[in-house]
């Protein structure tokens, strides 16, 4: 289930293939800082493979590397 990487600052963390989020370019996929899934680390780029990563309020999320793009889960004109 889950495939370990390690971060720009040398922790393990563990990336979920099995639990991903569509993207425009690719996947994103969930990264946990624990083996056993209970702490959530953030965000995996399938695209890219990076953990540069941003997500807003509105639960967009958009690679910092390759510009990959979750729409928001609720949107509304008025944040246009």
């Amino acid at each position: 289930m889950e495939l370990e990487r390690t971060t720009a600052d040398g922790a393990s963390v563990y990336v979920d293939r099995t639990a991903g989020e569509r993207g425009s370019k690719g996947p994103f996929f969930v990264v946990y800082a624990g083996e056993d899934g209970d702490r959530r680390y953030g965000y995996f780029c399938g695209n890219c493979e990076t953990f540069d990563n941003a997500m807003d309020t509105m639960g967009r999320i958009e690679c910092n590397e390759c510009g990959n793009i979750r729409k928001p889960e609720e949107w509304d004109a008025a944040h246009e």
